[in-house]
């Protein structure tokens, strides 16, 4: 292989032209030298898997071009109050028994309130107690924030950058490109895993997705699950009538993501239920190794639990073990639901 090698050191100097060749790299040599890379830092027939739940839903701030959960569009997604224990639990549990290790909870906010984080720090040491890791996505935190969630036993914190600095103010107006990378700091310093990654299909040119991915990959340090989503175009959305992304632009994508950022794991998230068994196998040879299992993403259509079940069958990959750090002292057991642990300023 030319450039880098499948042992070459990790980066964080990319260039533009440098990412940009690799996107040029001739479409079977890219998916070689992507694979290569997939197989030198992970289980090339191992597949992390996720579940996500919407906790809080619709009535965002947020101008998001994409979001069918901001409060602006007309979507015919309702705002809903944040679930409770029982409910978070009940999906929790179900989707632990489908197979997922990783729970992840999400919430449309632009950031969450103070009182707001006590709330999620029981249904953090609700799901952990289960023995799964936890992921959460609340928009901007404020101070304080990043610490009390990774003391309740949050393992990983979601904030995507969605895409590259310079078409960032196409899709979103209402908050700063920066201050994505101030949140992703403070999760950072708190010692919480970060979850990061881009939406690709939304009008950007092929220059612009290399933007995105050198973005991810020359941050201080490279986000230990990076999630490349396609567009979902949802009527009521400014972006409902993008156009379709060449599904082999798609791949491109990923493997570029491979080659950038060797020891993360890439998600191949939204916009499955749209991809055909054959793409998304050429996304998991290319070095994706993490899926969303379960019918919905947040709002979103995802595919059904069996099928996903019959294509890791038919691929011969298997969901990766994956070894959970116990309980912090103090924790609710998950078999033990009749209210708040008393380890929290909750008002249950």
């Amino acid at each position: 292989m030319d450039g880098m090698q499948a042992d070459a050191p990790v980066r964080h100097d990319w260039s533009q032209a440098d990412v940009e060749a690799l996107f040029a790299t001739p479409f079977m040599d890219l998916l070689a030298r992507a694979h290569a890379v997939h197989a030198a830092h992970h289980d090339a027939n191992a597949v992390q898997v996720s579940t996500l739940l919407s906790i809080k839903t619709g009535g965002c701030p947020e101008d998001c071009a994409y979001c069918p959960q901001a409060q602006r569009y007309h979507t015919g997604v309702a705002a809903q109050k944040l679930l409770d224990v029982d409910a978070v639990l009940a999906q929790a549990r179900a989707a632990k028994a489908a197979g997922a290790s990783r729970f992840c909870m999400g919430a449309a906010w632009r950031g969450p309130k103070d009182r707001d984080i006590p709330k999620v720090a029981e249904l953090i040491r609700a799901v952990k107690a289960l023995g799964m890791e936890t992921c959460a996505t609340l928009g901007l935190l404020g101070e304080g924030h990043a610490e009390a969630l990774k003391a309740a036993g949050l393992d990983y914190y979601n904030h995507n950058i969605d895409t590259s600095p310079d078409y960032y103010g196409e899709v979103i107006h209402t908050r700063e490109f920066e201050d994505r990378l101030d949140t992703l700091e403070e999760i950072r310093a708190a010692g919480l895993k970060t979850c990061c990654g881009g939406i690709v299909g939304m009008g950007e040119t092929r220059a612009q997705r290399a933007g995105l991915l050198r973005a991810l990959a020359n941050l201080p340090e490279h986000p230990q699950s990076v999630p490349i989503n396609q567009l979902v175009r949802v009527p009521g959305t400014p972006l409902e009538n993008a156009a379709d992304m060449d599904p082999f632009e798609f791949v491109r994508t990923i493997a570029v993501a491979r080659i950038t950022m060797p020891k993360s794991i890439v998600r191949l998230s939204a916009g499955r239920q749209q991809m055909s068994d054959e793409v998304q196998a050429l996304c998991f040879f290319a070095g994706a190794g993490s899926i969303f299992l379960g019918e919905k993403l947040l709002t979103t259509g995802n595919p059904d639990v069996e099928h996903d079940h019959a294509l890791f069958a038919r691929l011969d990959l298997h969901p990766l073990q994956v070894e959970v750090d116990p309980p912090l002292p103090g924790s609710m057991r998950g078999d033990s639901l009749d209210g708040c642990c008393g380890g929290c300023d909750c008002a249950s």
